[in-house]
């Protein structure tokens, strides 16, 4: 055995003393006197999953001598790998009364074939799974994951390109802060390994991230997770064209072995399999849902759509409309003038719905001359335009072989959740109102029932006496105080329109304001709030409130409007008010960073006087955002402060918010404190500044100027 490649060892079973061969031990990586001549050596180490199933095979063995013993099992290297060997032994019993007394066993090393044969194992299931139809996502983690078993300390990425653009695709062990900041980048001559290899077409080999030219614009996203190399090959389908690029990462650098090169090849070649399949699954897909003569989606993606739309209402206590459009006289053309004729109309009709409805709404062919439209509002004005829009579109003069028609539809009209909680009842609500529309002359729309019918009118309303209310300044302002927590004085004031009308009542501050903005009289509604409330700051400080400021919500319709900085500049001219003493309030819609918004804000800026972004954490703007904005408060929403006693993630968030605030150097103030608890809580937070209903409502001037001199 001393010359063998075999490990030997021998197993005294009356004194449990084991004999280990030098060459069992050098197997292990130890030398012949580390390793102490018991039991208790092996058991520590052998793997711990395995040694109970081992011992458990040789007591057994040992029990009934049945032949030969064999077994497999892992065990640790000194190094700290584990390698798979291949154990036989062999019981020797005493000759007097045949009582097993010594266990020679013989340690192979099969680690390789191991490692092989666990590799082609997966490359089986990778290739079931391909087969089975599973998820595209699932397997690109099983095969990035089969790679990395077989190189250790490897970490793969797929990446698959859609148009210019790189999106993920698969990468386990990669971080996901990595992840994010390279999906979505544009492929180029010199954009990393997997940017370059799949504009190129070729293999990619970056043995030095940090010095590699390619990875100027991208190192800095790699080198903070440790990525020191990065080597890529291009997907490929069947017909050569790239379909996104498969890339091997280490934490340090080097050129792939042989093998590696191997490797990378063949895993970019089993992802083609799966990206080329997952594309011919989409093609499909896109053929089931969508409508192949209008090319508007099918009724299977209308339901489909309708279903998630339902869901997101319900997650989120939205509201939104479903318009079903029927042709007028539809049958008439089709006898007339043929079915080629009837075509050439559903395809005008389709094509005018779709250019004339907005973005947000959802436009589908249900069958014959049926359409449906998913209007995500529930403002009933809003759907009254939808409609209108459609109705004046589709009655557009139109030429069929030489003739030219008048086309026309009814369209009726149900609101989720007040016509109907599930997709059934609401085709049937809307379904009824249509045909309510027909019996009442076609050409028309028709709501479901009464009730709705009085909402719109009263948004008609709203819009009729608005304009004259804002000309004779008929709005009225209240005021809600801002405190700073640490000492307890109102050191802000947000100005806040409010209109009661003689024959509307109330009306809220939700409906009015849009309504301006969709009339085109948020402008003048800006200036005279700006002016009543800065002339009323004026009278404050001249009362002795000198360190008072005035805050005023600027609508992102009005914000990027060339007259705005002008406004504010004559603001100042006529109420005399110092321009630090003027915060303005934007929505997060208008902290991005697109120029023009960019422009404005240093604009702004430059007058001296305060920005805040309201409503902060609700809207889509990025954290990113704001290192290109020049902002001076961040007022995070009452939707936060609503639960941030019970949430611990809405905790967590505001946490997150205020460090981030002071952080760079913003105020903070938290919107809607409604409990001593939400304030004792804000207030170990660090927040700065407060306001809500636990100190005031939003109030009346006069009622302001006695909070002021009595205090809270």
């Amino acid at each position: 055995m001393q010359g063998a490649n075999d490990g030997l060892w021998d197993w005294n079973l009356e004194t449990d003393e084991v004999y280990y061969s030098p060459r069992w031990k050098n197997m292990l990586g130890y030398k012949e006197e580390e390793l102490e001549n018991t039991l208790s050596t092996w058991e520590a180490l052998v793997h711990p999953d395995d040694k109970n199933s081992v011992l458990e095979q040789v007591k057994s063995y040992i029990s009934t001598d049945d032949g030969t013993f064999e077994v497999e099992m892992r065990m640790h290297h000194q190094s700290g790998q584990t390698l798979h060997i291949l154990s036989r032994a062999i019981l020797v019993r005493r000759e007097q009364d045949n009582k097993p007394i010594r266990l020679v066993r013989t340690h192979v090393d099969i680690t390789e074939r191991k490692k092989i044969q666990i590799f082609n194992d997966k490359h089986t299931d990778i290739l079931e799974m391909i087969a089975v139809g599973q998820e595209a996502a699932t397997i690109y983690k099983a095969i990035a994951l089969m790679y990395e078993d077989r190189h250790p300390g490897l970490r793969c990425s797929m990446l698959e390109l859609h148009g210019n653009k790189l999106i993920h695709g698969g990468s386990p062990s990669l971080p996901a802060e990595y992840c994010m900041a390279i999906n979505g980048i544009e492929f180029g001559p010199d954009v990393g390994s997997c940017g370059t290899s799949t504009y190129t077409g070729q293999r990619v080999i970056v043995d030095n991230i940090e010095t590699d030219p390619k990875w100027r614009k991208l190192k800095d996203a790699a080198l903070p997770h440790g990525l020191r190399c990065c080597w890529s090959e291009p997907i490929k389908n069947s017909s050569g064209r790239v379909l996104g690029a498969f890339g091997m990462y280490y934490n340090h650098s080097a050129l792939p072995s042989e093998e590696e090169s191997k490797d990378l090849s063949s895993a970019a070649q089993l992802a083609s399999i799966v990206m080329e399949r997952d594309q011919g699954q989409k093609r499909i897909r896109t053929l089931a849902y969508t409508d192949e003569l209008t090319s508007l989606p099918s009724r299977a993606s209308f339901y489909q759509t309708l279903e998630k739309t339902i869901d997101t209402a319900n997650r989120y206590d939205r509201h939104f409309a479903l318009l079903y459009l029927d042709l007028d006289n539809f049958k008439g053309i089709n006898d007339s003038l043929g079915h080629d004729a009837g075509d050439q109309r559903l395809k005008a009709v389709a094509a005018r719905l779709k250019a004339t409805c907005r973005e947000i709404d959802f436009v589908a062919r249900l069958s014959g001359d049926e359409f449906c439209i998913i209007a995500e509002e529930s403002a009933e004005s809003s759907t009254t335009e939808v409609a209108k829009r459609c109705l004046q579109a589709i009655a557009l003069p139109l030429e069929l072989f030489s003739r030219k028609i008048t086309p026309a539809c009814s369209i009726g009209i149900a609101h989720y959740p007040d016509d109907g909680a599930d997709i059934p009842t609401l085709l049937k609500a809307a379904d009824i109102s249509l045909y309510a529309a027909k019996e009442n002359g076609k050409n028309q729309y028709s709501f479901y029932n009464r009730e709705l019918s009085l909402k719109a009118e009263y948004h008609f309303q709203v819009e009729h006496y608005l304009k004259e209310a804002i000309d004779k300044k008929q709005l009225t302002l209240a005021y809600q105080p801002q405190i700073n927590m640490a000492t307890g004085n109102i050191i802000g004031i947000e100005a806040l329109s409010r209109w009661h009308h003689p024959e509307l009542g109330h009306v809220s501050p939700v409906d009015f304001i849009a309504t301006a903005e969709r009339i085109g009289m948020i402008k003048p509604l800006t200036e005279w709030v700006l002016m009543t409330a800065c002339s009323q700051l004026t009278k404050w400080k001249a009362q002795g409130f000198h360190d008072l400021t005035m805050a005023v919500n600027i609508s992102p319709n009005h914000f990027l409007d060339k007259g705005l900085v002008p406004l504010i500049k004559r603001t100042f001219e006529k109420t005399g008010i110092a321009p630090k003493d003027l915060t303005l309030e934007v929505t997060e819609s208008v902290a991005q960073t697109d120029k023009r918004n960019l422009s404005v804000f240093k604009e702004l800026k430059g007058l001296g006087l305060q920005l805040a972004i309201d409503d902060f954490g609700t809207g889509y703007s990025s954290f990113s955002s704001l290192k290109h904005l020049d902002v001076d408060c961040l007022k995070i929403d009452k939707y936060f402060i609503d639960d941030m006693i019970e949430d611990e993630k809405t905790h967590i968030l505001i946490n997150s918010i205020i460090r981030m605030g002071a952080e760079l150097g913003y105020q903070i103030t938290a919107e809607g404190v409604e409990t001593v608890e939400q304030f004792t809580l804000l207030q170990k937070l660090g927040c700065m500044n407060v306001q809500g209903y636990l100190f005031s409502k939003p109030v009346s001037a006069s009622e302001l100027s006695s909070l002021l001199k009595n205090g809270l």
